[in-house]
């Protein structure tokens, strides 16, 4: 959609002035707006906000055979693009280290890593933002870091929970939609006791953003409450393999919420968990895995895209869209397989103490 004059300058500022990783814009859809700094006195029109969607998908990485899916970056991520197109926003957890270089992290049985082609895949299948804040977003250590922080500037591509200390990796992401002012933080509570003190981004060090200090975490939250209309957090969270959310999980919920998060969803799993309302808010305790090697038809096969429509801090719907990983990539269900693999979704709400409605 061409952009009108106005429109396309105030985007130009916004791309011009944006100071980190997690400020960058894509290109707008409809009805977005890029965030820039009035530079006129006169009063603003008071803002008309609209119902949007966000869009949400699992774990993602292109190790293995997923790799040579980046040579085609635009339609690496299959036939589920559509579902991420379709809605106003769209976010994944990029679970990898962008490098092609480093040594790997010690003592870790998997480390991952990508080169900066997984930006423009993503870009290409309508995924607008990604956090890099898990338990692989440093497997390749300093160097790794180093490399994953150069490749995000150079592309300018959106991404969340790193950065080159605590201030950038606990930096929103900011996007006006329809009129609303969203703000998106990532953060991980998943690290390797070992590697804590070498991944955790502090006011002197690179790194990523740590759920583990809540304090630092909670403080984004009320920050980014103060200047949005919705606050949405993004977790690496729970435990592999677990299809009940753990007490850490169920102990941080509720804080990010008082806080001012109106939604709160995460991944780590490999499997689906429940989701529902806590409150007036949205909690997915559970996103599984999503451009994933190694899955399991019956278990870390079972996939899909949690949509929610949402004005400001209202969430009026979640829409949940089931797939199968077919060779790596996420497969929309159809007929009544869909329809079973719905209901049993929501089952997984059972064991998380949220509810079907606020």
């Amino acid at each position: 959609m061409r952009l009108p004059p106005a429109a396309a300058a105030v985007a130009l500022a916004a791309a011009l002035t944006a100071c980190s990783a997690a400020e960058s814009e894509t290109p707008e859809r409809r009805g977005e707006t890029a965030t820039a700094e009035a530079t006129s006195p006169s009063p603003k029109p008071s803002r008309v906000r609209k119902p949007f969607t966000i869009a949400f998908g699992g774990d993602v990485h292109f190790e293995g055979g997923l790799r040579a899916r980046l040579n085609s970056p635009r339609t690496a991520l299959g036939p589920i693009a559509g579902v991420l197109r379709d809605a106003d926003l769209a976010m994944v957890n990029l679970e990898t280290a962008i490098t092609t270089g480093g040594t790997p992290a010690p003592g870790k049985q998997f480390a991952f890593r990508a080169p900066a082609s997984a930006f423009t895949a993503l870009k290409a299948a309508g995924v607008d933002v990604v956090s890099m804040a898990n338990n692989h977003g440093m497997d390749f250590m300093e160097t790794g870091l180093a490399d994953s922080l150069a490749a995000i500037k150079r592309s300018k591509y959106p991404v969340v929970g790193i950065g080159r200390n605590d201030t950038e990796a606990y930096r929103p992401f900011r996007r006006v939609v329809n009129g609303n002012r969203v703000s998106i933080i990532g953060a991980t509570q998943v690290l390797d006791d070992h590697l804590i003190p070498a991944w955790t981004a502090t006011p002197d060090k690179g790194g990523l953003a740590s759920a583990k200090n809540e304090t630092r975490l909670l403080r984004a939250v009320r920050q980014a409450r103060k200047q949005s209309d919705t606050v949405i957090v993004h977790l690496h969270w729970g435990t592999e393999m677990q299809k009940c959310p753990n007490p850490a999980q169920l102990s941080l919920a509720p804080k990010l919420v008082k806080a001012g998060a109106d939604v709160v969803v995460g991944g780590h799993a490999h499997i689906l968990l429940g989701a529902g309302y806590l409150g007036n808010a949205y909690v997915s305790y559970g996103l599984g895995n999503f451009v994933f090697y190694h899955s399991s038809p019956a278990t870390t096969g079972r996939t899909g895209v949690l949509t929610l429509t949402l004005n400001g801090r209202k969430v009026l719907k979640d829409t949940w869209t089931p797939a199968t990983i077919q060779g790596g990539v996420p497969v929309p269900m159809t007929g009544s397989a869909r329809t079973q693999a719905v209901a049993d979704w929501k089952a997984l709400r059972s064991c998380t103490g949220l509810s079907t409605r606020p």
